[in-house]
Formats: C-alpha cells, structure tokens, sequence
C-alpha cells in the first residue's frame, strides 16, 4: 500500500497553491487584461491533474515501471533541451532571449523541471550499482569513478545555466548530485573537494554573465549595511557598491514579510502584490504568503512542507533496495534545496535565483514535474515498511 499520509500532505499543498495564486494574481491578471480567474483555473487545472497522476503512478509496480519511467523523463528531457534553441519560436516561448518552455495545446512546459527528476533517478540507479563503498580508495580513485557522472552533470549544467540562463536551477541539481553522492557511499574528504570546486565553477559562472552580476550586486547593495559594520572604514569603503544599484524586489519583497506580521492582513488584502512584487504568484508566492497570512500561515505551511519531507525520507529510511533509497532521498533533497534557495533569495539572505517554492508557486510545469516525483516515490513506498 503507498503511504497516504504523503499523498495527503502533497494535496494540501497543491490546494493551498490555487488559492495563493487566485489571491495574488490580481495585479497581473489586470496587467495582462485577462480574466481574474485566468491563472487561478489555468493553476487549478494543472494541480487537479497533478493529483491524478500522483495517485495514478502510486497505483504502479516499482519493478516494473519505475526504471522506464526515470528514464523517459531524463533522457526525454535531455532531447528537447538539446533541441530547443533550435526549434521554430512558434513552439517555444523565449524570455530574455532564452528558450525555456515548449507550447502544448496552449499551455507552456519547462523541460528542465522533467530533467531533474529524470536527472535524480538515472544518479540513484547508478549509483546503486557503483557506489557500495570507498574503503581503500582514495580521492583520485573517486575522481575517476565520478568522471562520467560529472561529465553528464558539466553538460546538463551548459545547457542550463548558458544555453537557458536559469543558473539556479544549476545550483539546485548541484547541491542535490552533491549530497546523493555523500549518502552513496563516497568519502567526506571526495565531497569535501568537490564542493570547493562546484563553488569555483558557481563564481565562474556569475561572472559570465552581466544579469548575473547585476543580480548580485542588486543583493548586496541591500546587505552590506549590515554586513560592513563589522569591518573598518577603509576595507568597507572597497566593497561598498554604488548606491543607484535598486534592490527593489527584494526590499518589497521584506515589506511584504514585515506588512503581515502574525496573522497576515486576511485573503486577498495584501498590497505588495499590486505591481511592488513582479508576479508575485510565481518566484515571491512565500511574501504574498506572509503578507496575506502572516508568520502563522507561512509556519503552518513550512511545517506541511516539512511533514511532506520528513514522510519522503522515511520511504527511504525504511527500504533495503538502495536504488529506492537514493532516489527518494533524491527528491526529498530536490524539494528542499528549492524550498530553502527561494526562502533565502525573498528574505535577503541570498540573492534571488527564480527558482519555484514546489508544489506552492503558480506554473504547471513544476507543479507537474514535482507530482511525477512524489507519485514515483509513491510506487517505491510498497516495497517500504511504512507505519
């Protein structure tokens, strides 16, 4: 029996989502001048069938299905990246001069939030098979068993962080291949150096970038008040950036946070929304949220967020095969990191990177992409001992 309690938990999120993005769309429904309930049903529509196919992959033999799917999605996903920048513009959507989204029957899907599901299934088959331990090894010896892994990973990064310019979505599958490696079976020391140099490449590809570097220094033109009281005047005056770089989202954003303080200002009276926060539903969902609802609101959600996790991770806690184990570890790891880069970026503490709150933030492709996650999870939990 799949476990209920994570169907269940993914559920509410997944409601609370339509009625977020009804609330905090206002603004952009007027600006676009379509219907009010335009993104509200376009969201619902997609979460209703994201149910769907969570329980029906729930439904699923893991011996059976859960390998070919893993691998249509990541090798599907790779393909139309792959094809995208050469695709006509009448089936693809490009933002900035990037194409990121391939149009279906009206709607637009993001081929990499299918990638890093596939990407998180095809390293947890893997590595299964490789990586049982690394007595006797040492790190050059851990450097050649990682070379194909990083050759893949050096590739998927290309694409997207120069070919679509979404590096955070680079520092996601980074952080989630990172940590799936450490509880693979590779030595401290392994992940230790490998770390230091995915943080060399993440500076290399900042400035590659002028938006990039715009973005970065839009962040710490808000921060280094804080920051350079702690050093002398002379060092202070070195890293002090101009002060006509605006770091507007994310001062808004915070006056959002602020505005709502304990209980929010109620459903659809938040401010911040109107025009201050660029479409809000989507990248900032979690100010709107703590405008509208508060602290309360916003800490009963993460606590929903956190139930969600901490089942995920008992699906793998609780299984002997280890590709099962790894690869909800591995989705487990994917909806944290996300959580955790998006609440950082609209609450200052680090520069935003546009990366979606899962199952929260308006966008079916995410919301769709998150569900296959969960609903491949689902399956692996029959072969779990689950309470």
């Amino acid at each position: 029996m799949a476990d209920r309690r994570l169907f269940t938990l993914v559920s509410i999120l997944i409601g609370v989502s339509i009625v977020l993005t009804y609330s905090l769309s206002v603004y952009t429904t007027i600006l676009f001048g379509v219907n009010e309930f335009h993104f509200a049903l376009r969201q619902a529509i997609f979460g209703i069938f994201s149910i769907f196919v969570i329980w029906l992959l729930a439904q699923g033999n893991p011996d059976k299905l859960l390998t070919p799917i893993g691998f249509t999605l990541f090798i599907g996903s790779t393909v139309l990246m792959i094809a995208m920048p050469f695709l006509p513009e009448y089936f693809v959507s490009a933002v900035g001069g990037a194409k990121r989204w391939i149009k279906v029957f009206g709607f637009s899907l993001a081929p990499v939030e299918f990638f890093k599901i596939g990407f998180v299934y095809f390293l947890a088959w893997s590595f299964s098979r490789k990586y049982r331990d690394h007595d006797g090894m040492g790190v050059k010896d851990e450097y050649i068993r990682f070379a194909p892994y990083g050759i893949v990973f050096i590739g998927a990064m290309f694409i997207i962080a120069f070919v679509q310019n979404d590096l955070g979505q680079v520092v996601v599958l980074g952080l989630t291949l990172l940590f799936m490696l450490m509880f693979a079976g590779s030595s401290f020391r392994f992940f230790l150096t490998l770390l230091i140099g995915a943080l060399m490449f993440f500076i290399f590809f900042i400035f590659t970038a002028e938006h990039r570097i715009m973005r970065i220094k839009s962040w710490w033109a808000f921060a280094q008040n804080t920051v350079l009281e702690i050093f002398p005047e002379s060092i202070a005056a070195q890293l002090r950036v101009p002060t006509e770089v605006e770091p507007y989202q994310i001062g808004h954003s915070l006056n959002a946070i602020h505005n709502g303080g304990l209980f929010g200002t109620g459903i659809a009276n938040g401010t911040f929304k109107l025009g201050f926060l660029s479409e809000v539903h989507t990248d900032f969902v979690l100010a709107g949220l703590a405008e509208e609802f508060g602290f309360a609101g916003v800490l009963i959600v993460t606590i929903i967020f956190l139930l969600m996790l901490q089942r995920i991770f008992k699906i793998a806690n609780r299984t002997k095969d280890s590709r099962i184990y790894l690869f909800s570890l591995g989705v487990g790891l994917l909806l944290s990191f996300a959580f955790l880069v998006n609440a950082y970026g609209i609450s200052g503490i680090t520069p935003i990177k546009g990366i979606s709150v899962p199952f929260l933030s308006y966008g079916g492709s995410s919301i769709l992409a998150a569900s296959i996650g969960i609903g491949m999870v689902l399956m692996a939990s029959k072969k779990a001992k689950m309470d």
